[in-house]
Formats: C-alpha cells, structure tokens, sequence
C-alpha cells in the first residue's frame, strides 16, 4: 500500500527517511524508511495513526493520517536550513509586526533600515528556549503555499517573550538579519509605511511580485502554478510543465488556486554585508526587493525624501495617492489588481498625478487578493487562448492593455539581453545637464548580474496601440531583434504625466551609471515642480 510521499520545503522527495507508525492508543505498528522518490510504502488496516518522521539535515516532526481516507498524503519536513519572516510583511509606523523564525539553534536577531546606508535600528537580543530544538517551527502536510504557515501559533504565548516588534517611526524598506550560533545568516524584508504622507514622493515596493515568484513550499506563479502535483519531481527539467510544456507556455488553465503571502522569502535574502553600491548577487534578487533597495538609496544619494508603501496597502486603499506629488515603480511591478490600477490611473488621468516608471513588464498580470490580504490568486488565464486570441498581456486579458497607464508594455522582443540605450531626441527637457546628443548611447553600467550589459535589459517594454496620444519616444534600447526598451514621457489634460524607462535593469543602473542618474532626476525634478 502506498501511504504517502515524504517532500521538503522545496516540494523535493527526501528519499531514506526513517518512518515510525503508531496507532491511535500509541502501539507502533510499522518501521520503515521512505523510497527514492520518497514514497512510504506499509499495509495499514482502516484506522487512524501518529506518523512519526525523521532525516538527516531536517527537522524530526509528528504527522497523522486516516486511512483509507487519506491515502497516499503529502507528508512535508522541514530542513534544518535557517529560515523566518514577519507577519505581516507591510504596517504603517507604530503598528507591530511578528517574527517568525525557523532554526535549529539559538540566533540572534536585529532590524536594519536599508537606504544608501544600511542603518541599525536595534538589536533585538538572543532567541532560544530551555527546551532544545524550541525555535523549530511546524509546517502543516499538503500545499500549504494556499493556506500559508501562519508560524508561531503552537507555544509562542509567553507574555514574558513576545516576538514583536513596533515599527519604527520613519518610513523605508528594513530588514530583519538573524545568524544563529554556527555563523549561518537569514534575512527578511519589512515595508514600513509612514502613518501620515511624509514626503511629496511616495516608492510603491512591489511584494505581489515577491510573493509571485516566491517558491518556498515548492510552488509559486511559475512552478507548479495550477498546485502541487500528487507526486514530488525527482528531476525538474525533465518532470515540471514549466520546462516540458511544448509550445513552452506555463499557464494552461484558467483557474488557479491562491499563492498565500504568509511564507519565507528566500530569494529577498541579502547578507548583512552586502552594500547598496555593490553588484547585485542572485538571479532573483536583480528584479525583487534587494533591486528596490538600489532605487531607495539612490533617492537618499540624490536627498529626496520619500515615503514606502506596499502594493496591498494600495489595494487596501491605504495608501493616499491624492496627498503625493509623484508614485515611483521600481524595477518589476509586474502583479496587480485591477483596484491598485483603476485607482492610479485616475490619480494620473484626472488629478494630475505624475508616475515614474523605472523598470520593465510591468501591470502584466492581474491578481485578486483575499480580504484579509495573507494571499493573493493570479488571473494567468489559459495562455494558449490568450494568444490564439491575440490578447497582448494577461492584464489585458482581464482589465485593459497596461500601456493605457504606462505609455509601454512588454512584449519578448530581446528578452534575457541587455544592452545600452540610444538617445532618439536629444532636444528634450529629459537629457538637459546629459551632454548626450542624438543616436549618442548610454547606461552602459548597471548592477544587474543575471542580464549584465546595460541598462535596457532582462525584460523590455515598448509602445503599442493602447499607448495613449502623445506618448513620446525619447530612446531606445540597442538590444538585439528590435527589443530594445522604448524610454517615453506623455502627459494628461489634469496636469497629470508618466515617465517610463521600459526595462528590468534600468533600477539597477541609477548608482553607477552616469546618464542614467541625470536623466532620471531631470524627470523627478520635473515632475516634482
């Protein structure tokens, strides 16, 4: 009888496993080890049973399972890897966060601002317990990348030892930093937002992407999108649709199930001695948080005071936009909801507005999220329809042509290049101070390591026919296959007006590169005026 599969955080099959099976009064009644696909074979006659779990490099846990009933389960383990968050991810200042640490040893925790310099809030002490293996989380069996792990809920009610922290009164993007006492480091992101607007410049961070591609669990927008499959892959490039699908298409379905936010963001991870001006590490990280950062110390260099918020506090209607001169996108705000995006584009369109766009394939895809905001489900729709259907992105295919809103929107023209700009009209108000004439290059230097090359790259934006009237070509990317990204202002009749720069890399270019620093603050000065 097959009895289940054995997988880790990374939906991975832990093969070798021991298994210890006990009835309900506590009598064992089977031994065994799990296969190397990590199934668990045993006959058991109908009944409940505690299954017990262990492996070398994972965290020994207790399981239970009804049989028939729940037969074969997905039995999931923990490694021993130093892991943790906060909940919830995004608070005005003054509100408390939680943070939820997995670890087999003690740790040490501390809060950290990141701007151009990374900033010591506090230390927060030492955490371990009398009992050993107490900072241990639990994981609940099954796809709990839908529900979430909601840590912390078994033994964390001392009221001598709450793990809350008050977020501190500036705004910004911080950072928990924890290293136990092997060396080992862990750090996670927390947008504080201010309680009131502080500054005429609000930077929208963009966590509904983060969590997009977050993959703790074994599942995320581009793994496993339509839910975990019954049985773990052994090898991923021969077993996942993702990689298998021919045509490659990724979505196939047109409902998927939600991807909860209450998770680890591994790929957010930055080491605590990592510095803003230094390359970007990791192939996520160029596009994510630790790329936002980039931005946010680049407004500090420039001394622009700027407020944080995350997209769920947009959504949630948060976030005053009619109090701020300019909204500023960073590199990939590639998730929204149709509510975030009605309500900027009448900011821009009808109350005069000005948004600055610093990246690429961004609006491309709608999400709704629930009303507690702990998850949010990606409308990805069935992509072979969509493009039978000729619908230009997956935002289109629910609400409109994101180009509406930006001027631009991605299409897979030089997708994976990155190459300089060139400027197309060198008269305008965008390039003063430059000395760049016209067809003359520039952003030759980026941080960006995954797509190094230049600041048009990773992915790339253009116009389109829903751009609206007057959008203006300003330069172009001289990426391969016409692909380079398509730098664009346009104005609204409010007073209102949207600067794109079209391209993934270009965030990552604002502190190294020369040109791309002078232009985009000719466009923040403008725009603040």
């Amino acid at each position: 009888m097959l009895l289940g599969y054995l997988s880790n955080q990374r939906y991975e099959p832990v093969p070798g496993a021991q298994v210890e099976i006990r009835r309900a009064d506590g009598k064992p009644v089977l031994q065994t080890a799990t296969a190397a696909s990590g199934a668990i074979y045993g006959q058991l006659p109908p009944g409940r049973y505690e299954v017990i779990l262990a492996a070398p490099g994972y965290c020994a846990r207790r399981s239970r399972i009804r049989v028939p009933q729940e037969v074969p389960k997905a039995f999931r383990i923990l490694s021993t890897e130093l892991t943790g968050y906060v909940w919830p991810k995004w608070v005005q200042a003054g509100q408390a966060g939680e943070f939820r640490v997995h670890s087999t040893r003690a740790y040490q925790l501390s809060l950290w601002r990141y701007g151009l310099q990374k900033e010591l809030v506090r230390p927060l002490g030492w955490f371990d317990e009398h009992a050993p293996g107490s900072e241990v989380q639990l994981v609940p069996d099954g796809d709990w990348t839908q529900q979430g792990l909601r840590w912390n809920r078994v033994g964390y009610d001392s009221p001598v030892h709450p793990q809350r922290v008050t977020a501190p009164e500036r705004p910004g993007l911080y950072y928990f930093h924890a290293r136990d006492e092997a060396g080992a480091e862990f750090s996670f992101p927390w947008i504080v937002a201010p309680r009131t607007p502080q500054a005429p410049v609000a930077v929208l961070l963009a966590n509904l992407t983060w969590n997009a591609y977050n993959n703790f669990g074994g599942r995320s927008n581009y793994v496993h999108p339509e839910g975990l499959p019954a049985v773990p892959p052994v090898h991923a490039r021969s077993e996942i649709a993702y990689y298998t699908n021919r045509p490659r298409t990724r979505y196939t379905v047109e409902q998927y199930p939600a991807l909860s936010l209450d998770r680890p963001e591994p790929m957010n991870h930055v080491p605590l001695a990592a510095q803003a001006w230094e390359p970007i590490l990791g192939r996520n990280a160029c596009h994510l948080a630790p790329a936002e950062w980039r931005l946010l110390a680049w407004l500090e260099r420039q001394g622009v005071a700027y407020d944080t918020w995350a997209e769920t506090q947009l959504h949630a209607g948060l976030l005053p936009l009619e109090r701020y001169r300019v909204l500023i996108l960073g590199p990939h705000p590639e998730y929204w909801t149709e509510t975030m995006y009605r309500r900027v584009k009448h900011w821009v369109h009808h109350e005069g507005g000005r948004l600055i766009y610093l990246g690429g394939n961004g609006i491309n895809c709608a999400v709704t999220l629930s009303e507690d905001l702990s998850a949010m489900t990606v409308l990805n729709g069935d992509e072979r329809r969509q493009q039978a259907q000729g619908v230009p992105s997956r935002f289109a295919d629910r609400v409109e042509p994101e180009a509406a809103l930006l001027g631009v929107m991605y299409d897979t023209r030089g997708v994976m290049t990155a190459a300089p700009y060139r400027v197309v009209d060198a008269g305008h108000w965008v390039f003063q101070d430059t000395g760049l004439g016209d067809q003359e290059p520039f952003g030759h230097h980026t941080l960006h390591q995954r797509v190094p090359g230049g600041a048009s790259g990773h992915e790339t934006d253009k116009r389109c026919e829903a751009s609206p009237p007057g959008t203006h070509l300003l330069a172009k990317g001289t990426n391969p296959q016409d692909g380079g990204a398509e730098m664009t202002v346009y104005e609204t009749a409010s007073g209102g007006a949207v600067f794109a720069a079209g391209s993934i890399t270009y965030t990552a270019a604002l502190l190294v590169d020369r040109h791309v620093s002078q232009i985009t603050w000719n466009v923040l000065r403008r725009f603040l005026q």
